[in-house]
């Protein structure tokens, strides 16, 4: 049985058709003091399957404490085994005290989810660290080979590239599963406090189209002056390529403004930018 949270609808509707389970309905309550409670009707039937798997998308405080209930929830109703798919884990980003006094926001919000779950998928985490938080430790999913499907098939000699080194990886599984293209990574040089430049590291742009990818874009800064400099370069046409296409505020417009032409994400965020989804890979795991 596949039990959705309300941010990971459709991802949910497409891992139950993957895994041929039923998909069960949920319900969720707003009360008048700001609680909330997220609930499986469907249970109260009295038919118990042997496993549970609870889909959410955490990208808000509510998002967690549906999850917590749902999970609950599931295991009351006398579930056998409970499976969380955490399709975006939100918070961890926060995977250690950036100051005194500061928590460890991923651990914590682990800890949390951990009490109510017998095993834990999480979708390309920013840092895979943040899976040893979990009791039982979560199993990373990476499915950044997905992001090659939405892109044009007559890409003109493309270059891949990543926001830095450190996504670098990324870059290269997007560019193996789509065939051919070269890989790089954008360079930060700082002049001084304020003046920090970005450029390619070594590959040529030039007349060739490049896709820019990472695993998240939240506010679209970095990313959008990563292709205003690629147009300065004279790349052809630019496409921006994420897992989690969170695109917060003005994201999506500051994208477009700085000429992109397309951003493909997947439905691990559900919403304008989510042109493939991540059921198969989840379903091969499950």
């Amino acid at each position: 049985m596949i039990v959705s949270g309300s941010s990971s609808q459709s991802l949910a509707a497409s891992l139950a058709a993957e895994l041929d389970e039923p998909l069960a309905a949920t319900a969720v309550e707003h009360f008048p003091d700001g609680e909330l409670l997220a609930s499986v009707p469907g249970l109260a039937d009295g038919t118990t399957p042997d496993r549970a798997v609870v889909v959410a998308s955490t990208v808000s405080a509510d998002a967690h404490l549906e999850l917590l209930q749902l999970q609950d929830a599931v295991r009351e109703a006398g579930v056998d085994e409970v499976v969380t798919v955490l399709a975006y884990m939100g918070y961890a980003r926060q995977d250690r005290a950036f100051d005194p006094g500061h928590p460890v926001s991923a651990r914590a919000v682990a800890r949390a989810i951990s009490t109510g779950t017998d095993r834990i998928l999480t979708v390309n985490p920013h840092e895979d660290a943040v899976c040893d938080f979990f009791d039982p430790s979560a199993d990373a999913v990476d499915a950044a080979s997905t992001l090659a499907d939405p892109l044009p098939a007559d890409l003109a000699d493309p270059v891949f590239l990543s926001p830095d080194a450190g996504a670098v990886e990324i870059a290269e599984t997007v560019r193996d599963a789509h065939g051919d293209g070269e890989v790089d990574y954008f360079e930060k040089t700082r002049h001084s406090g304020t003046d920090v430049e970005i450029a390619p590291s070594d590959v040529r742009v030039e007349a060739r189209d490049v896709v820019v990818v990472d695993d998240i874009i939240a506010t679209g800064g970095t990313m959008s002056e990563a292709v205003s400099v690629l147009r300065d370069r004279g790349a052809a046409r630019t496409y921006v390529s994420c897992v989690h296409p969170l695109l917060a505020g003005t994201a999506y417009t500051r994208l477009a403004r700085a000429g992109v032409e397309a951003v493909y994400g997947t439905d691990t965020i559900e919403g304008a930018a989510s042109a493939v989804s991540v059921a198969p890979v989840l379903a091969d795991e499950l």
